[in-house]
Protein backbone atom coordinates (compact mmCIF):
# COMPACT_ATOMS: atom_id res chain seq x y z
CA UNK A 1 0.00 0.00 0.00
CA UNK A 2 1.34 3.27 -0.69
CA UNK A 3 2.32 5.92 1.43
CA UNK A 4 -1.14 8.38 0.97
CA UNK A 5 -3.14 5.06 0.63
CA UNK A 6 -2.23 4.26 3.93
CA UNK A 7 -3.04 7.86 4.87
CA UNK A 8 -5.67 8.02 3.27
CA UNK A 9 -7.29 4.74 5.02
CA UNK A 10 -6.41 6.33 8.09
CA UNK A 11 -7.96 9.64 7.47
CA UNK A 12 -11.18 7.59 6.68
CA UNK A 13 -10.58 6.01 9.89
CA UNK A 14 -10.04 8.81 12.04
CA UNK A 15 -12.83 11.01 10.50
CA UNK A 16 -15.20 8.28 11.29
CA UNK A 17 -14.61 8.86 14.46
CA UNK A 18 -14.07 12.75 14.28
CA UNK A 19 -17.96 14.35 13.69
CA UNK A 20 -18.63 17.56 14.52
CA UNK A 21 -18.22 18.00 18.02
CA UNK A 22 -20.41 19.96 20.30
CA UNK A 23 -18.83 22.33 22.02
CA UNK A 24 -17.43 20.36 25.62
CA UNK A 25 -17.54 22.42 29.01
CA UNK A 26 -14.64 23.44 31.32
CA UNK A 27 -16.31 20.65 33.68
CA UNK A 28 -16.46 17.82 31.01
CA UNK A 29 -12.27 17.98 30.31
CA UNK A 30 -12.33 17.78 33.78
CA UNK A 31 -14.73 15.45 34.84
CA UNK A 32 -13.69 12.43 31.86
CA UNK A 33 -17.72 12.73 30.65
CA UNK A 34 -17.60 12.99 27.12
CA UNK A 35 -14.44 14.22 24.58
CA UNK A 36 -14.95 16.43 21.54
CA UNK A 37 -16.21 13.62 19.41
CA UNK A 38 -18.81 12.28 21.98
CA UNK A 39 -16.89 9.45 23.29
CA UNK A 40 -16.69 8.30 26.94
CA UNK A 41 -13.07 8.90 28.07
CA UNK A 42 -11.40 9.36 31.06
CA UNK A 43 -10.42 12.54 32.82
CA UNK A 44 -8.24 14.47 30.17
CA UNK A 45 -4.54 15.72 32.09
CA UNK A 46 -1.89 14.71 33.63
CA UNK A 47 -0.20 11.42 32.96
CA UNK A 48 0.21 9.87 36.26
CA UNK A 49 3.08 7.97 37.67
CA UNK A 50 1.41 4.46 36.86
CA UNK A 51 3.06 3.39 33.37
CA UNK A 52 0.87 0.22 34.02
CA UNK A 53 4.29 -1.50 35.56
CA UNK A 54 3.47 -0.71 39.11
CA UNK A 55 2.71 -3.82 41.58
CA UNK A 56 -0.78 -3.31 41.14
CA UNK A 57 -0.75 -2.95 37.41
CA UNK A 58 -0.70 -5.39 34.64
CA UNK A 59 1.82 -8.00 34.44
CA UNK A 60 4.19 -6.94 31.80
CA UNK A 61 5.75 -10.88 31.88
CA UNK A 62 2.21 -12.16 30.31
CA UNK A 63 0.94 -10.82 26.46
CA UNK A 64 -2.07 -10.48 27.33
CA UNK A 65 -1.27 -8.16 29.67
CA UNK A 66 1.65 -6.83 27.91
CA UNK A 67 -1.50 -5.74 25.36
CA UNK A 68 -3.05 -3.55 27.77
CA UNK A 69 0.01 -1.40 28.38
CA UNK A 70 -0.49 2.50 27.77
CA UNK A 71 1.66 4.24 24.93
CA UNK A 72 1.48 7.97 25.45
CA UNK A 73 -1.35 7.09 27.70
CA UNK A 74 -3.42 4.83 25.62
CA UNK A 75 -3.10 1.21 24.53
CA UNK A 76 -4.81 1.62 21.18
CA UNK A 77 -2.17 4.05 20.27
CA UNK A 78 0.91 1.44 20.90
CA UNK A 79 0.20 -0.28 17.08
CA UNK A 80 0.15 3.32 15.78
CA UNK A 81 3.31 3.98 13.59
CA UNK A 82 4.52 7.43 14.87
CA UNK A 83 3.25 9.13 11.71
CA UNK A 84 0.08 8.59 12.07
CA UNK A 85 -0.32 9.86 15.24
CA UNK A 86 -1.38 12.99 16.49
CA UNK A 87 0.09 14.67 19.55
CA UNK A 88 -0.51 17.87 21.68
CA UNK A 89 2.00 20.45 21.43
CA UNK A 90 3.40 23.92 22.73
CA UNK A 91 5.17 26.77 20.66
CA UNK A 92 8.13 28.29 23.00
CA UNK A 93 7.51 25.63 25.25
CA UNK A 94 10.11 27.31 27.32
CA UNK A 95 9.00 31.01 26.89
CA UNK A 96 6.49 30.33 29.85
CA UNK A 97 5.32 33.14 32.98
CA UNK A 98 5.94 30.27 35.48
CA UNK A 99 9.73 30.33 33.82
CA UNK A 100 10.19 34.34 34.37
CA UNK A 101 9.60 35.19 31.29
CA UNK A 102 8.10 38.70 30.68
CA UNK A 103 4.03 38.80 29.89
CA UNK A 104 4.65 40.64 26.68
CA UNK A 105 6.60 37.72 25.29
CA UNK A 106 5.89 34.48 26.95
CA UNK A 107 3.60 31.83 24.96
CA UNK A 108 2.97 29.70 28.13
CA UNK A 109 1.85 30.06 31.54
CA UNK A 110 3.37 26.88 32.63
CA UNK A 111 7.16 25.56 32.56
CA UNK A 112 8.63 22.69 30.53
CA UNK A 113 8.37 20.31 33.44
CA UNK A 114 4.34 21.03 34.16
CA UNK A 115 3.70 20.89 30.50
CA UNK A 116 5.23 17.31 30.42
CA UNK A 117 2.94 16.68 33.63
CA UNK A 118 0.32 17.87 31.96
CA UNK A 119 0.54 15.82 28.73
CA UNK A 120 2.20 18.10 26.03
CA UNK A 121 4.50 15.78 24.01
CA UNK A 122 5.42 18.08 21.54
CA UNK A 123 7.95 21.17 22.23
CA UNK A 124 9.17 24.13 20.46
CA UNK A 125 12.13 25.27 21.61
CA UNK A 126 14.06 28.09 19.93
CA UNK A 127 18.02 28.36 21.51
CA UNK A 128 20.81 30.66 21.32
CA UNK A 129 24.33 31.19 22.16
CA UNK A 130 24.34 33.32 25.56
CA UNK A 131 25.82 36.59 25.05
CA UNK A 132 28.36 36.37 27.56
CA UNK A 133 29.97 32.70 27.24
CA UNK A 134 29.08 31.80 23.45
CA UNK A 135 29.87 28.42 24.58
CA UNK A 136 26.49 28.40 26.83
CA UNK A 137 23.51 27.62 24.90
CA UNK A 138 20.44 29.30 26.26
CA UNK A 139 16.74 29.20 25.89
CA UNK A 140 15.06 32.73 24.71
CA UNK A 141 12.28 33.99 23.12
CA UNK A 142 13.59 36.79 21.02
CA UNK A 143 15.95 38.59 22.56
CA UNK A 144 17.87 36.88 25.15
CA UNK A 145 18.00 40.28 27.41
CA UNK A 146 14.58 39.85 27.59
CA UNK A 147 14.52 36.93 29.41
CA UNK A 148 16.68 32.96 28.94
CA UNK A 149 16.54 29.74 30.93
CA UNK A 150 19.45 27.46 30.32
CA UNK A 151 19.05 24.79 27.62
CA UNK A 152 21.14 22.02 30.17
CA UNK A 153 18.04 23.35 32.73
CA UNK A 154 15.51 22.71 30.30
CA UNK A 155 16.99 19.22 28.29
CA UNK A 156 17.08 17.80 31.79
CA UNK A 157 13.47 18.45 32.92
CA UNK A 158 12.90 16.54 29.72
CA UNK A 159 15.36 13.89 30.54
CA UNK A 160 14.12 13.12 34.24
CA UNK A 161 10.49 13.08 32.89
CA UNK A 162 10.86 10.46 29.89
CA UNK A 163 13.06 8.40 32.64
CA UNK A 164 10.24 8.68 35.31
CA UNK A 165 7.61 7.33 32.38
CA UNK A 166 9.45 4.74 30.43
CA UNK A 167 6.15 4.36 27.87
CA UNK A 168 6.30 8.10 26.74
CA UNK A 169 7.29 9.19 23.67
CA UNK A 170 8.34 13.34 22.80
CA UNK A 171 9.29 15.40 20.38
CA UNK A 172 11.91 18.08 20.35
CA UNK A 173 11.47 20.82 17.04
CA UNK A 174 14.44 23.05 17.66
CA UNK A 175 14.24 27.00 16.38
CA UNK A 176 17.94 26.25 16.59
CA UNK A 177 20.36 29.50 16.00
CA UNK A 178 23.24 27.30 17.59
CA UNK A 179 25.46 24.78 16.57
CA UNK A 180 24.50 21.25 16.16
CA UNK A 181 27.59 20.23 18.13
CA UNK A 182 26.50 22.53 21.04
CA UNK A 183 22.77 20.73 21.30
CA UNK A 184 24.80 17.45 21.12
CA UNK A 185 27.10 18.81 24.31
CA UNK A 186 23.87 19.45 26.09
CA UNK A 187 22.35 15.74 25.14
CA UNK A 188 25.38 14.52 26.20
CA UNK A 189 25.52 15.78 29.36
CA UNK A 190 21.63 14.81 30.50
CA UNK A 191 21.78 11.74 29.14
CA UNK A 192 19.19 12.91 26.89
CA UNK A 193 21.14 11.55 23.72
CA UNK A 194 20.73 7.59 24.86
CA UNK A 195 16.65 8.13 24.55
CA UNK A 196 16.67 9.69 21.16
CA UNK A 197 15.73 8.14 17.96
CA UNK A 198 17.37 8.06 14.96
CA UNK A 199 14.93 7.90 11.14
CA UNK A 200 16.92 6.39 8.66
CA UNK A 201 16.27 8.57 5.44
CA UNK A 202 12.86 6.73 3.43
CA UNK A 203 12.58 4.09 5.84
CA UNK A 204 8.68 3.61 7.39
CA UNK A 205 8.11 4.64 10.56
CA UNK A 206 8.29 2.34 13.49
CA UNK A 207 4.64 1.75 15.82
CA UNK A 208 5.19 3.80 19.43
CA UNK A 209 5.10 0.52 21.09
CA UNK A 210 8.20 -0.69 19.05
CA UNK A 211 9.83 2.93 20.14
CA UNK A 212 9.26 2.83 23.66
CA UNK A 213 10.49 -1.31 23.50
CA UNK A 214 13.86 0.34 22.23
CA UNK A 215 13.81 3.18 24.59
CA UNK A 216 14.25 5.08 21.84
CA UNK A 217 11.45 7.72 22.46
CA UNK A 218 12.97 11.02 21.77
CA UNK A 219 12.82 12.41 18.40
CA UNK A 220 14.85 15.42 17.84
CA UNK A 221 14.53 17.89 15.27
CA UNK A 222 16.32 21.07 14.41
CA UNK A 223 14.93 23.72 11.90
CA UNK A 224 18.09 24.86 10.67
CA UNK A 225 20.83 22.23 11.34
CA UNK A 226 20.68 18.47 10.46
CA UNK A 227 22.70 15.42 11.26
CA UNK A 228 25.68 14.34 12.29
CA UNK A 229 24.92 12.87 14.96
CA UNK A 230 22.24 10.77 13.55
CA UNK A 231 19.63 11.63 15.46
CA UNK A 232 19.43 15.33 15.31
CA UNK A 233 16.82 15.28 11.74
CA UNK A 234 16.85 18.74 9.46
CA UNK A 235 12.69 18.94 10.54
CA UNK A 236 11.97 20.22 6.90
CA UNK A 237 13.31 16.80 5.40
CA UNK A 238 10.61 14.94 7.73
CA UNK A 239 7.88 17.75 8.08
CA UNK A 240 5.79 20.09 6.36
CA UNK A 241 3.79 22.91 8.18
CA UNK A 242 1.32 25.54 8.25
CA UNK A 243 1.87 29.49 8.13
CA UNK A 244 1.92 30.85 11.65
CA UNK A 245 1.61 34.25 13.49
CA UNK A 246 -1.77 35.18 11.96
CA UNK A 247 -3.78 38.49 14.03
CA UNK A 248 -6.91 37.44 13.53
CA UNK A 249 -8.28 33.82 14.11
CA UNK A 250 -9.99 33.83 10.08
CA UNK A 251 -6.90 34.14 8.88
CA UNK A 252 -5.58 30.77 10.40
CA UNK A 253 -5.18 28.76 7.24
CA UNK A 254 -3.80 25.01 6.41
CA UNK A 255 -1.67 26.09 3.63
CA UNK A 256 1.70 24.61 2.81
CA UNK A 257 3.94 26.57 4.36
CA UNK A 258 7.68 25.18 4.96
CA UNK A 259 8.79 21.89 3.94
CA UNK A 260 7.29 19.37 1.59
CA UNK A 261 3.83 17.77 1.63
CA UNK A 262 5.74 13.93 0.42
CA UNK A 263 7.19 14.65 3.80
CA UNK A 264 5.86 11.86 6.55
CA UNK A 265 4.76 14.57 9.59
CA UNK A 266 2.86 17.29 9.46
CA UNK A 267 2.87 20.36 11.84
CA UNK A 268 -0.21 22.45 12.35
CA UNK A 269 0.77 25.92 13.63
CA UNK A 270 -2.24 27.09 15.83
CA UNK A 271 -1.95 30.18 17.81
CA UNK A 272 -3.19 34.11 16.94
CA UNK A 273 -1.02 36.91 17.99
CA UNK A 274 -2.29 40.77 19.05
CA UNK A 275 -1.84 43.57 16.61
CA UNK A 276 1.32 44.34 17.90
CA UNK A 277 2.66 40.64 16.83
CA UNK A 278 2.91 39.88 20.05
CA UNK A 279 1.34 36.30 22.35
CA UNK A 280 -2.14 36.65 23.02
CA UNK A 281 -3.44 34.52 26.53
CA UNK A 282 -6.95 36.06 25.17
CA UNK A 283 -6.98 34.75 21.60
CA UNK A 284 -5.23 30.92 22.82
CA UNK A 285 -8.78 31.04 24.82
CA UNK A 286 -10.46 31.04 21.65
CA UNK A 287 -8.73 29.32 19.23
CA UNK A 288 -8.16 26.25 21.88
CA UNK A 289 -11.52 25.92 21.91
CA UNK A 290 -12.51 22.37 20.63
CA UNK A 291 -15.28 24.29 18.35
CA UNK A 292 -12.35 26.21 16.31
CA UNK A 293 -9.42 23.96 17.08
CA UNK A 294 -10.96 20.84 16.42
CA UNK A 295 -12.99 22.20 13.08
CA UNK A 296 -9.27 23.61 11.56
CA UNK A 297 -7.55 20.29 12.06
CA UNK A 298 -9.91 18.61 10.46
CA UNK A 299 -9.97 20.94 7.68
CA UNK A 300 -6.15 20.51 7.16
CA UNK A 301 -6.38 16.83 7.53
CA UNK A 302 -8.78 17.21 4.78
CA UNK A 303 -6.81 19.04 2.80
CA UNK A 304 -3.72 17.12 2.89
CA UNK A 305 -4.98 13.27 3.39
CA UNK A 306 -3.09 13.54 6.09
CA UNK A 307 -3.45 14.12 10.46
CA UNK A 308 -1.97 17.37 11.91
CA UNK A 309 0.74 14.79 13.29
CA UNK A 310 1.88 17.93 15.91
CA UNK A 311 -1.16 20.18 16.99
CA UNK A 312 0.92 23.35 18.68
CA UNK A 313 -0.93 26.31 20.32
CA UNK A 314 -0.03 29.21 22.83
CA UNK A 315 -0.97 28.76 26.19
CA UNK A 316 -2.32 25.08 26.28
CA UNK A 317 -3.43 25.39 29.72
CA UNK A 318 -6.79 27.52 28.03
CA UNK A 319 -9.13 25.99 25.65
CA UNK A 320 -9.48 22.04 24.98
CA UNK A 321 -6.17 20.87 23.79
CA UNK A 322 -5.79 17.69 25.12
CA UNK A 323 -9.36 16.54 24.31
CA UNK A 324 -9.28 17.63 20.55
CA UNK A 325 -6.11 15.34 20.13
CA UNK A 326 -7.98 12.25 21.23
CA UNK A 327 -10.56 12.84 19.33
CA UNK A 328 -8.71 13.24 16.18
CA UNK A 329 -7.07 10.25 17.57
CA UNK A 330 -10.04 8.55 17.83
CA UNK A 331 -9.79 7.53 21.63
Amino acid sequence: MTRRARYGLVVSLVLAACPAPEQPTAADASSGTTDPAGTSTGPVGPVGPDDGTSEEGPDPSTSTDAALLPCNGHAELCARPFDQVVFPGTHNSHSATEAGFPVFNANQGRGIAQQLDDGVRVMLIDVYPDPADPDTVLMCHGSCDFASTPHLEGLAAITDFLVAHPREVLTIIYEDHVAVQQLAEDFAATGASALTFVHPEGQPWPTLGEMIDADARLVVTAESGGPPPPWVHHVWDEAWDTPYGPMQPEDLSCALNRGSADNDLFLMNHWVNTELNLPSAENAELVNAAAVLQARALECQRQWSHPPNFVVVDFYERGDLFAVVDALNGL
